[in-house]
């Protein structure tokens, strides 16, 4: 062991000052680059990991011309008789500029992985990015800035060519280990170079490896009660006190534009109390609406108002944040704070001047109501599906938002848990005297959950309306298609009640007035009627092409007229239930279809 241990304490000295101020400008360097959006990003991205890339006695150099006397900082330090070069200080100015590149790109890979829907939908629920930061991004990225920080400190630790530059070999001043291992080796003493090498792989390696023990641990304890989450959801109920709209006149305006790479969102419609569905497949532009609507996304122009309040106005220039529109968000994959336990998810968006026994209370109705007692203690790695599901809810309906906003709520879900919480959802809805906006594609599930419907087509709403009248006169053949008709065919006008079905092969009478924008005429697969009396109006021979087999259900494909050339050749699809299939299919054709008036869909 060397008598002068003097390294060993400027090295701790100047690695912890370097580490400490790297620490926080890397932090507010990392975050505030993952929401920049402006010029020059490549460029400052650049200057940032400059010093990761160049050679460190580039660094120390550059940073020579700075600090020295002739340099911009350097003539101001002259005036107050203090200098930076070959002092300690100027060993931690070193290490600080080699290390902030690695604690920058560790801290903003932690905030990348952070998924966005969190910080969204903790927008909705009124919080500022300052408690975002605080409460959601930094304890999420919390390991990766612990990693970054140790990173940083074993590369301060060891720094050398810049510290050599600007600060200089002076013992018992600015002789750091590295250039004490440097100096020994010069003068030939093995036995000292050997002692500060092992000394500083000591130091960064038990730094790195109580990192990665402590994050292990991290791990091993967040995954603790992984199997708690029962799947059993309780008994269906309805809470009804917890979830009054705060306003007693509900009602929701939206005509908004939006340009998009790909298509041109432009929609228009109101909403009251009632549940509105927006149908429609991939791409029509559904999820954006509520993007829109919540703050999240800001239209190319328009209006939208809710209860009065002018949320967004391109005209007035108007755009309320997120967290001032109180607009309830629910998203596919929920969303749910992983850090925070159930009760802390549900009292995120709760008003900050509440008492902690109100917060409790609160907390608990909506337990109660989602059918979540005992819960509250739970994180959500710990829940089921649906269990998580309920907690978003809850979340979004805590904070007494006066329009709940609903993203494919049950696409993650199996079709058991899926009809479960459908129906506990649809009795949340029906006491909830908020807007209501649910997004699906399943058209099945908007008839059930909505009682209007806005079918949406790259970004247009095609038609608009009560489910009924939707479902039963679907005026396009995209709209048809949307509710699940499978069955079509180009028409020629006869007369006023009569068409020729050209695909079919066949003409129709109709009851409804024929009008000349007419194109189509469609029919849906359960609503054919298969008969012995081929001499009612409509009715037309038939063979089976095929079949297609669903657990309850036949699907058969049928070509009228004459027997099928090959499996393609077919004109109708046909619906009927296994039971039906097992007294009608062993019979000689041809069978008779009948193509009932009253069920023919006549379209634009």
């Amino acid at each position: 062991m060397p008598l002068d241990l003097s390294p060993l304490w400027i090295s701790l000295k100047t690695s912890l000052l370097a580490t400490f101020i790297t620490f926080f400008l890397g932090i507010a360097a990392a975050y505030w680059m993952l929401g920049y959006r402006g010029k020059g990003k490549s460029l400052i991205e650049g200057i940032f990991i400059a010093p990761l890339i160049l050679p460190p006695t580039v660094v120390g150099f550059l940073l020579l011309l700075f600090f020295g006397k002739n340099g911009l900082v350097g003539k101001l330090m002259q005036a107050f008789d203090f200098t930076i070069v070959f002092t300690w200080y100027g060993a931690a100015i070193a290490a600080t500029v080699v290390s902030f590149p690695l604690m920058y790109k560790t801290a903003l890979g932690a905030f990348e992985q952070i998924d966005g829907n969190l910080l969204r939908v903790a927008r909705t629920l009124g919080a500022t990015e300052a408690t975002i930061f605080w409460r959601i991004s930094l304890p999420l990225a919390v390991s990766g800035i612990v990693a970054a920080t140790m990173l940083a400190f074993a590369r301060a630790l060891g720094e050398f060519g810049a510290t050599l530059m600007l600060a200089g070999n002076i013992p018992g001043q600015t002789q750091t280990i590295p250039m004490a291992i440097y100096f020994a080796v010069e003068a030939g003493a093995m036995n000292e170079a050997w002692f500060w090498a092992i000394a500083i792989m000591v130091i960064s390696l038990s730094g790195i490896i109580a990192v990665n023990f402590w994050q292990e641990l991290r791990e091993k304890n967040r995954g603790l009660g992984g199997q708690g989450g029962q799947g059993g959801q309780g008994r269906q109920g309805s809470e009804s006190s917890l979830l009054s709209a705060p306003s007693s006149t509900v009602g929701l305006f939206v005509d908004i534009e939006k340009q998009l790479p790909s298509f041109h969102l432009r929609v228009s419609f109101n909403s009251n109390d009632q549940p509105l569905g927006l149908l429609g497949g991939s791409g029509a532009g559904k999820s954006m609406i509520l993007r829109c609507l919540a703050g999240i996304e800001t239209p190319t122009r328009g209006r939208i108002v809710l209860n009065g309040r002018v949320l967004f106005d391109s005209e007035q220039r108007i755009n309320l944040p997120s967290r001032d529109r109180r607009i309830g968000f629910l998203v596919q994959n929920y969303a749910l704070f992983p850090h925070q336990s159930v009760a802390q998810n549900i009292a995120f968006g709760l008003p900050k001047k509440l008492s902690a026994g109100s917060i409790r209370v609160q907390v608990e109705e909506q337990l109660i109501a989602m059918q979540l007692q005992g819960l509250g203690d739970h994180y959500p790695h710990q829940l089921s599906g649906g269990q998580q599901q309920r907690v978003a809810l809850a979340r979004a309906l805590a904070s007494q938002p006066e329009a709940l906003l609903l993203d494919e709520p049950f696409s993650a879900l199996d079709t058991h848990l899926r009809s479960q919480l459908e129906q506990q959802m649809t009795e949340t809805l029906a006491d909830y005297q908020g807007v209501t906006l649910f997004v699906t594609h399943n058209m099945e599930e908007a008839y059930r959950i909505c009682p209007n419907l806005l079918v949406l087509e790259h970004g247009r709403a095609i038609h608009y309306g009560s489910k009924h009248d939707i479902f039963e006169h679907p005026t396009t053949v995209s709209v048809a298609q949307l509710t699940g008709c499978k069955n079509f065919s180009r028409v020629v006008l006869q007369s006023s009640q009569q068409v020729e079905a050209t695909d079919w092969g066949c003409t129709l009478q109709v009851i409804e007035p024929v009008k000349s924008e007419l194109s189509h005429v469609g029919i849906r697969a359960h609503q054919f009627i298969f008969t012995n009396d081929s001499s009612q109006e409509n009715t037309f021979p038939c063979w089976v092409v095929r079949t297609s087999e669903t657990p309850h259900r036949m699907t058969l494909f049928l070509k009228l007229h004459s027997p099928a050339k090959n499996s393609q050749d077919y004109h109708l699809q046909a619906e009927v239930f296994k039971e039906k299939w097992a007294t009608m299919k062993d019979q000689p054709f041809p069978w008779y279809v009948r193509l009932d008036p009253l069920r023919l869909i006549l379209m634009e």
